[in-house]
C-alpha cells in the first residue's frame, strides 16, 4: 500500500494558516516578540512541516508557537488543546509495549502514531514549560518521552496538572486510558 499523501491541497494550506494565524493572535503571552509574519514566512520555506501541523490540528491538538531558536531560526509549535489530544487517547506508549500484550490491545502506540506524523513527544522539561504559558491536562494526562533505562524495565513516563501542580507520574509501558494521550513538539 504507498504512503499516504503528505502534503496539503491549497485549500487546506490556506485553511491551516487561517486556524494558526487566529491561535497565534489570540495567544500572544505564549510566544511574546514573535510575529506572526515571521512564522508564516518560514513555514512558506519548509512546505513538508504543514502536513505535520496539519496532521496535530486534525487529532486536536491545537499546534501552537512556543519558542524560537535565534541561531537556526527555527520556531516550535507544541500541542496546546487544553486537555490531552482527543484523537490520541487511548494508546500505550511504543510499539514494543504494544506488541507484549497478550489480551485488550489498544490500535496503537503514542510512539508510532507520533512518529507517523512527524512529530516527537514532549519531553518531561518541554511539558513543564508548556505548564508555565498556562493549565493543561486538568482532567487528562499525557505520555512524555521516557529515558532508556525506564523503558529497558517496562516503565514509561506520563504527566498531568493536579491541585495546581504538575506531577510526573509512572506506569507499564503497555498500559493505556482513555483520559490518557500525547502531546507532541514540531519544529519548523
Amino acid at each position: 500500500m504507498p504512503d499516504k499523501k503528505k502534503e496539503l491541497s491549497p485549500e487546506e494550506h490556506e485553511e491551516l494558516f487561517l486556524i494558526l494565524k487566529t491561535r497565534f493572535e489570540k495567544n500572544m503571552d505564549r510566544h511574546e516578540g514573535i510575529v506572526w509574519e515571521d512564522v508564516q514566512a518560514r513555514l512558506d520555506m519548509n512546505p513538508e512541516k504543514l502536513w505535520t501541523l496539519n496532521e496535530m490540528e486534525k487529532t486536536g491538538g491545537e499546534p501552537d508557537v512556543v519558542g524560537h531558536e535565534k541561531e537556526t531560526g527555527e520556531y516550535t509549535f507544541y500541542d496546546c488543546s487544553a486537555e490531552s489530544p482527543k484523537s490520541r487517547r487511548s494508546v500505550c506508549y511504543n510499539r514494543e509495549a504494544l506488541e507484549s500484550r497478550k489480551k485488550h490491545k489498544p490500535e496503537n502506540s503514542a510512539m508510532d502514531m507520533a512518529a507517523d506524523m512527524g512529530i516527537e513527544l514532549l519531553t518531561e522539561q518541554q511539558y513543564r514549560e508548556l505548564q508555565e504559558l498556562g493549565n493543561f491536562d486538568l482532567k487528562t494526562s499525557s505520555w512524555v518521552k521516557t529515558p532508556d533505562r525506564i523503558r529497558s524495565l517496562g516503565g514509561a513516563l506520563f504527566c498531568d496538572r493536579r491541585y495546581d501542580t504538575v506531577f510526573l507520574y509512572h506506569n507499564g509501558a503497555d498500559s493505556y486510558y482513555a483520559a490518557r494521550g500525547f502531546r507532541g513538539a514540531l519544529k519548523v
